[in-house]
């Protein structure tokens, strides 16, 4: 099966967690287009989404599915996303998207996270996958200083020549190169360098269960 496929499998194995009569959360990247693209074919079973980006927000409402605003949601009961990558205990990096601080925000309402992605996306140790950092523009140079004496290289990502710029008007730090050994502790030290908007590490909040697209079928991890 091709990666897509992968994507494509466990977006359908994802509807069945989707409950009827409710508003869910919803994440950005490839795979959750795939999920949204099978929510689509059943919308009149939920009562509508929020977005974790204005990408996710247009998706769903070319699929016809209402998209609320989150500060009028009081709770959510899932939240449907994929990851960068995922290890066993249900630790993430998230944000190859751009769009981790929304995707933090939406997934602490949910009651549950549901992280879908293919197989390859399951690690011994995060890591490989640069880590994205959301920072303040002007504050972009003094957070790459600061995270220098983390380890790890940081890159401010560039696309097209130009810094790459969130939804939120902020910019994105990749750090490269870094073994990540204790995902909640750096979480916690990394959100504290001031000028941080947030990192892309879902630790402390991971994900609580994992749908992964392999050769054999969709294999369902819960943590």
């Amino acid at each position: 099966m091709t990666q897509d496929e992968l994507k494509q499998a466990v977006a359908r194995a994802a509807i069945e967690f989707v409950p009827a009569g409710e508003i869910i959360g919803v994440g950005t990247g490839s795979t959750a287009n795939f999920f949204i693209d099978e929510l689509g074919k059943i919308k009149d079973r939920v009562k509508g989404a929020v977005a974790s980006s204005e990408a996710t927000a247009d998706r769903l409402r070319s699929h016809g599915i209402p998209v609320l605003d989150l500060n009028d949601v009081d709770s959510m009961s899932i939240y449907i996303d994929g990851a960068d990558e995922i290890t066993a205990s249900g630790a993430m990096i998230k944000g190859g998207g751009a769009a981790l601080t929304r995707e933090k925000i939406v997934a602490s309402v949910a009651k549950q996270f549901i992280c879908i992605a293919d197989g390859s996306k399951l690690v011994d140790a995060l890591g490989a996958f640069p880590l994205p950092i959301e920072v303040i523009p002007m504050a972009q140079a003094a957070v790459a200083r600061q995270l220098k004496t983390i380890g790890g290289e940081p890159r401010l990502r560039v696309k097209d020549g130009k810094p790459v710029i969130t939804d939120n008007g902020c910019m994105i730090i990749d750090l490269v190169g870094l073994r990540i050994a204790d995902p909640r502790k750096l979480e916690a030290e990394i959100n504290n360098i001031v000028g941080v908007v947030t990192v892309g590490l879902f630790a402390q909040r991971g994900a609580d269960v994992a749908l992964l697209g392999t050769a054999e079928g969709v294999k369902k991890l819960t943590f």
